[in-house]
């Protein structure tokens, strides 16, 4: 049973919980609405996994997220304005208004732009724990794939070479059960297509339930831990699952009714709240006050993007290349 941490870190891990949400929440109404152009690939109901797999993160540790990357990058520190400046295409953005829904980060916290390619983010991991092992830092790269990233040769490549040079990485995979419209089942015989297959590697991993917050920070702990100590990889296979489909035009009808109820009466953000409740870590008043404040920076986020202006002409050819 995983263990309550102080209440600041339980709260703080909450309020980030219920950022992403409520992000998301209003990223779909805007969309839905017609206010927002583009298209939107959300990470609702996998929250515990993006907090718990970042929340104690170092600034200088780098995160490499997916084609769903907001969780990811809000977990990390990415500001609901350039989050939200960037998803209206605007100068202010994140990433200037040229990354778009899939491709937000912010380089200076150790978020950058999030890879869209099916696993094309594993082997940069490795890449970057590399040059953090050439550099003699202990810093640690956090490489994060759905389900169906287990399939692509740039799971198995980024892997082996992880393993070989003992790179200080942490591989996460978002198992959410579904490859975009595809059963997990129908696409491997693997019951836990990340973690079983670590072994083959020489790479130690841990299932565990991506629903609840608090086992997924400890074993991300244990995780960072032997990365920082040059153990090398681990992998983390968290078992979670989507609250809406693989992308804004997918209404989910491929998935039982009975295994949404099941899993949807485990939302991470509700059992969390009622967890800190139950055991009175903070109280009813408490958490709505945090609640509040953040429906506030949202809204402020938003008003803030609409007002923001476009990228100027003369800015398309800017950043194609590093400095």
């Amino acid at each position: 049973m995983s263990v309550m941490p102080s209440k600041d870190k339980a709260t703080g891990m909450y309020r980030k919980m219920y950022e992403i949400r409520q992000y998301e929440e209003t990223v779909k109404y805007l969309f839905f609405e017609g206010i927002m152009p583009g298209t939107i690939h959300q990470s609702a109901g996998e929250e515990a996994t993006a907090v718990g797999t970042i929340y104690d993160l170092r600034r200088e540790d780098v995160i490499f997220s997916t084609h769903r990357p907001a969780g990811h990058d809000l977990a990390k520190g990415v500001s609901l304005r350039g989050m939200m400046c960037e998803m209206f295409g605007k100068a202010d953005g994140c990433c200037k208004g040229k990354g778009g829904a899939m491709h937000t980060g912010d380089f200076s916290i150790g978020a950058p732009p999030a890879n869209a390619i099916v696993g094309g983010n594993i082997p940069i991991a490795a890449g970057a724990a590399l040059a953090f092992k050439m550099q003699h830092k202990d810093n640690v790269a956090v490489s994060f794939m759905g389900d169906g990233a287990t399939n692509e040769g740039s799971f198995h490549e980024g892997l082996n070479f992880a393993a070989v040079w003992k790179l200080p990485v942490v591989y996460v995979c978002e198992n959410n059960l579904y490859s975009a419209t595809t059963s997990i089942h129908l696409t491997t015989l693997l019951e836990n297509p990340a973690a079983d297959r670590g072994s083959a590697y020489g790479i130690p991993s841990e299932v565990v339930d991506g629903e609840d917050v608090l086992a997924v920070n400890e074993a991300m702990a244990r995780a960072v831990a032997r990365a920082r100590a040059g153990e090398g990889p681990t992998i983390l296979e968290l078992k979670t699952y989507r609250k809406y489909g693989h992308s804004r035009n997918d209404a989910c009808g491929y998935r039982p009714k009975d295994e949404e109820a099941a899993w949807f009466a485990r939302d991470p953000v509700k059992c969390f709240r009622e967890k800190l409740i139950a055991e009175g870590v903070a109280t009813d008043e408490e958490l709505k006050a945090i609640e509040d404040e953040v429906d506030e920076a949202i809204d402020d986020a938003v008003e803030y993007a609409k007002a923001a202006p476009y990228p100027t002409l003369e800015s398309a050819l800017e950043d194609v290349y590093a400095d």
